[in-house]
């Protein structure tokens, strides 16, 4: 319990200090977002009726508790550009982009796992020197150009989705999912390739260890020893990765949102910065820090409970 404490501790400190960060990076750039609401109609009465009304004509540290406390309560604030709730505006958004992050975390999983056991059980043999040279490829390839790829293969020439043509959830939960199936294979690809390669480099070295051999001069055969003691050892540092990794698909997830045209929080977040519309911004950053951290934490729990030597330590 005092570990988990002590993670959870660690968690909050650094989402702090990241929503610090974050506010002060904007404070800092030299731009009044009042001119960019009002532009021409500049007078100075309705700057200050308009920062009166968004709250900026309080001192800085205030700013920071205010817009601080409203997050940890759910209020994110008023957007500057669309003059609405951000909840409003980010609350679909939130949904596509989980979705897409989901989907392709599952599909890393459902890839790397039995490719890794796979390869790591027939090491050395013709295929699994051409998945070898499979997997550099393809952890070297980006995702977007993957998607690319996608929009061009499965969109353009077989026609199974229109490049461009997002259909809603509440529109066709068929098609909302298979839109967003082929982007999240062009996250997938790369870091599953990734996990195939560690997960069989994992696996290989817990196969020389001196429990291995024992467990073979018991009679054990190959098969029972891989699935009741190797998959459990080799999966340690997967796990840890698979975390990393989840991270990574949720920042993906941005890009790739551009190249299928996707309205999710990565295109917002692009819209927004441009738009010099800082409360979307900051709820979007705080939002994906808050789903990274808290993931890395749940990868830390789990991690304690399948190897308690973390806990001592």
């Amino acid at each position: 319990m005092r570990y988990i404490l002590k993670k959870a501790g660690v968690m909050i400190v650094t989402l702090l200090i990241i929503s610090l960060l974050a506010f002060l990076a904007f404070e800092i750039i030299p731009a009044d977002p009042v001119d960019t609401i009002l532009g021409t109609d500049y007078t100075e009465e309705r700057a200050e009726a308009l920062r009166e009304e968004l709250g900026l004509n309080v001192p800085l540290p205030q700013r920071y508790l205010n817009w601080l406390k409203g997050f940890f309560i759910g209020d994110l604030g008023i957007s500057y550009g669309y003059r609405i709730s951000v909840n409003e505006l980010l609350e679909g958004k939130v949904f596509v982009t989980a979705c897409l992050s989901a989907i392709a975390f599952v599909l890393v999983i459902i890839i790397s796992i039995p490719v890794g056991i796979f390869l790591a059980r027939f090491r050395g043999g013709i295929i699994d020197r051409v998945f070898s040279v499979l997997n550099q490829i393809t952890m070297s390839v980006p995702p977007f150009f993957i998607g690319i790829l996608f929009t061009s293969i499965f969109g353009l020439a077989m026609k199974l989705f229109i490049v461009g043509d997002f259909v809603s959830f509440d529109e066709d939960p068929s098609k909302f999912f298979v839109y967003l199936f082929f982007a999240a294979l062009a996250i997938a690809l790369p870091k599953s390739a990734m996990t195939v390669k560690l997960l069989r480099s994992s696996i290989i070295n817990e196969m020389g260890e001196d429990y291995v051999r024992t467990a073979r001069a018991r009679g054990n055969t190959s098969s029972g020893i891989l699935w009741r003691h190797v998959l459990r050892n080799s999966m340690l540092p997967v796990i840890t990765f698979l975390a990393v990794t989840l991270a990574d698909i949720v920042a993906g997830s941005i890009i790739i949102e551009q190249v299928f045209t996707i309205p999710g929080i990565g295109r917002m977040l692009i819209m927004s910065i441009g738009n010099r519309d800082y409360p979307v911004v900051l709820s979007i950053i705080m939002l994906i820090s808050a789903l990274v951290l808290f993931v890395n934490f749940l990868a830390d729990v789990v991690y304690q409970y399948i190897d308690p030597r973390i806990r001592l330590q």
